[in-house]
């Protein structure tokens, strides 16, 4: 009766907590979205089930979570812990991007930098709250709509926030669908949504090998906190843009970026125990990457209107709303609103320019808050 007793105690049941029961739910509404709203499935079902298998109680003295020592859970989450992850995404995002649609029309560029407002007014909103500004920095970086390197930056300035920040970033990363709309048609006109853009240029084969390494000097010259994702990110676009590296290309950005994402996405998930995720700051910082988002959205779309003050040829304002790093959902996002205005109207290609300027622009972010905030 004894072994019997002490059996049902170290049960999963025993243990429950009404915080692990809601952490659980939380896990089953994200496998819920991946499935059957399609949200970012490759990275909301991971996240989704680590949830769930992160907040199952045990016993005392089992080596079993993200935060035990030699448990083999924490040597995955090292990847995430210690920032191995990122760099290895942003790789292979460098070996699946084409710059050409950029380098064709360089001022779409600046929607990419223009969206980055939402990083530094959401780190001036932390502040306000009484966060740290090491802490205010990892969570801005949620302004840059950029998974990745909103981890890699909380991993070197506030590992304690880590797992809410890296959740609060990757749930409104797969949102984009669903947040930034209303305030892209709030901020335009029908006459604006109805604006055309000319095809890309055809970009020649040596610029697109010229481009990974000029920018990447540039990048790093400006924000050497930057170098580790910039570096990566060129790198892989380096692999795809020779011609001569189409093996290492297609390993970093089909097999490699698939086991990376699989296992930062799960790790993460797993992070989020109810005894150290479920507390009132994480809630702030849901709250403020919220508001990051809807910020960064705002200000790429004013500054495309902002630009068209002085521009002959008119951009279409919605591509401001791309500038955010989601790639690709928030270039999907520009061509799904455009076309309910005019079928006709194709604005993927174009809006890619800002996009793929958005992911450059929230790493630099990144590196520029790591320089001025580490000390």
């Amino acid at each position: 009766m004894d072994t019997l007793f002490n059996f049902l105690i170290d049960t999963g049941f025993a243990g429950m907590t009404w915080g692990n029961a809601i952490m659980i739910l939380i896990g089953g509404i994200f496998i819920y979205l991946a499935i059957t709203k399609d949200y970012e499935p490759l990275l909301l079902l991971p996240i989704g089930f680590g949830a769930i298998l992160g907040n199952i109680p045990y016993a005392e003295g089992m080596s079993l979570s993200v935060y035990d020592e030699g448990s083999v859970l924490r040597y995955i989450y090292f990847g995430v812990s210690q920032g191995v992850f990122p760099p290895l995404i942003f790789l292979g995002i460098g070996a699946m991007t084409d710059f050409s649609t950029m380098l064709s029309n360089p001022k779409l560029v600046l929607l990419g930098a223009a969206a980055q407002v939402g990083i530094f007014l959401t780190l001036i909103g932390a502040l306000f709250l009484g966060f740290s500004p090491a802490e205010s920095g990892a969570i801005g970086i949620i302004g840059g709509a950029d998974g990745p390197t909103a981890i890699f930056l909380s991993s070197r300035l506030a590992p304690h926030l880590l797992g809410a920040i890296a959740i609060a970033a990757y749930s409104y990363m797969a949102l984009v669908p669903v947040i930034q709309p209303p305030i892209m048609k709030l901020l335009t006109t029908r006459k604006e949504r109805l604006i055309r853009m000319k095809p890309p240029r055809q970009v020649s084969k040596r610029e697109r090998i010229i481009f990974p390494i000029a920018a990447f000097l540039i990048c790093a010259m400006i924000a050497p906190g930057s170098i580790v994702l910039i570096g990566m990110l060129f790198f892989g676009n380096l692999l795809k843009e020779s011609g001569v590296t189409e093996r290492l290309a297609n390993t970093a950005r089909h097999a490699m970026i698939d086991i990376v994402t699989i296992l930062l996405g799960f790790s993460v998930g797993a992070s989020t125990q109810a005894q150290t995720f479920l507390k009132p700051e994480s809630l702030l910082i849901f709250g403020l990457g919220a508001l990051s988002f809807c910020v960064a959205t705002t200000g790429g779309v004013l500054f495309a209107k902002f630009m068209n003050l002085f521009l002959k040829e008119k951009i279409n304002p919605l591509l401001g709303a791309a500038g955010v790093s989601a790639v690709p959902d928030s270039a999907r996002v520009v061509q799904m609103v455009g076309r309910e205005e005019d079928p006709d109207n194709h604005l993927l290609m174009n809006a890619m320019a800002p996009n793929v300027a958005g992911v450059i622009g929230s790493a630099i972010g990144a590196g520029i808050l790591w320089s001025v905030l580490m000390h």
